[in-house]
């Protein structure tokens, strides 16, 4: 079932490069935050680095640390202190990962078993408490007072975006703004705390600071709306993820909120019985995937996602035309037209 409006085929080109092109952009730096990260997650205790060495190496797009570092470099920040950030961030997002599986009992993730799979959901939520420590700990060898309020900032709103989510699971009257605040809390905050800092490290005037927050904001959130898309959308092998799970578990997306509001009374009947009751049989996920297809939900929330990134290509209008620039940009197209 074909969702994402073709492309021409440079386009297509530019934007499945646009990640390599921002990572090699700041490959040097990542390659200094990749080993802190493994200095950092050592421990005595030997599960410890065995269980978030799993998570780690099993890839992802470390998006949210090369955004630290690509806008500390917009900002023409030329010190070392990102480093520890982006390694901070990056470890705030692996334990949320962890706890999220627990908390969804998901078995996959990134193509791989997920940690609480092989390890357990104890030793999973544990670690993934070990790895927030480390967190702080590196937010206080920094040393500033405002990269320590937003960072922790953004870890409380993360917490309470995963709580506020369990409110809406399994409940098909759940509205479009209810859902949007879920996003805000438990992905686009970290997008936006990512970012700002690099003007903070950077000690650039509040108007920067908060224009990169306003692309990461949004960005974010156009990051998530895709992959509650690509949950009903994209091929497995692609995704590193069982499609369908979100279904399964009850999540209530955007793509599934638009199909209950221009359904049938008997197609919300299915919503409410497959969401709410949690009574699932053979067929109902892709019988979900036509409902959805007939009422065009996967490609409007696509368009949804392409507000938001307008709003994030706006917000970099403060910044001069470098390259970085240009990269951040493209990691915009990137992040709406992917396909994992």
């Amino acid at each position: 079932m074909a969702t994402i409006i073709p492309l021409d085929i440079n386009r297509r080109k530019s934007i499945a490069t646009a990640l390599s092109n921002l990572t090699a952009l700041v490959a040097d730096d990542m390659n200094a935050v990749n080993q802190l990260i493994i200095q950092r997650m050592n421990s005595q205790v030997a599960l410890i680095p065995h269980l978030a060495g799993h998570i780690i190496a099993a890839g992802g797009k470390r998006l949210r640390p090369i955004l630290t570092l690509a806008c500390s470099q917009l900002c023409g920040y030329a010190g070392k202190r990102h480093h520890k950030l982006a390694a901070c961030v990056e470890f705030i997002h692996t334990a949320t990962l962890l706890h999220d599986d627990v908390v969804d009992a998901s078995d996959l993730r990134r193509g791989g078993p997920s940690a609480n799979a092989l390890f357990g959901n104890q030793a999973s939520v544990l670690v993934g408490d070990f790895l927030f420590s480390r967190s702080f700990e590196l937010m206080v060898e920094d040393g500033s007072i405002d990269v320590l309020r937003i960072l922790s900032h953004a870890s409380s709103v993360i917490a309470e975006g995963e709580v506020l989510q369990l409110t809406t699971t399994n409940d098909s009257t759940t509205s479009e703004q209810a859902y949007l605040e879920v996003v805000r809390a438990k992905t686009a905050e970290l997008f936006a705390a990512a970012c700002r800092i690099g003007a903070v490290v950077a000690s650039r005037p509040a108007s920067e600071e908060e224009a990169l927050r306003t692309f990461g904001l949004n960005l974010g959130i156009a990051f998530q709306i895709i992959d509650d898309v690509l949950d009903y959308s994209a091929e497995q092998a692609r995704l590193g993820k069982t499609i369908g799970d979100d279904f399964r578990e009850g999540k209530v997306s955007l793509p599934v909120i638009l199909a209950i509001h221009r359904g049938s009374e008997a197609e919300r009947g299915f919503w409410h019985r497959t969401l709410d009751d949690a009574d699932q049989r053979e067929g109902d996920l892709r019988h979900a995937q036509d409902i959805m297809h007939r009422h065009n939900t996967l490609r409007d929330s696509i368009d949804r996602a392409r507000h938001y990134g307008a709003i994030a290509r706006d917000a970099l209008g403060f910044f001069p035309d470098v390259p970085v620039k240009q990269a951040l940009l493209d990691i915009i197209d990137f992040t709406i037209e992917r396909e994992f």
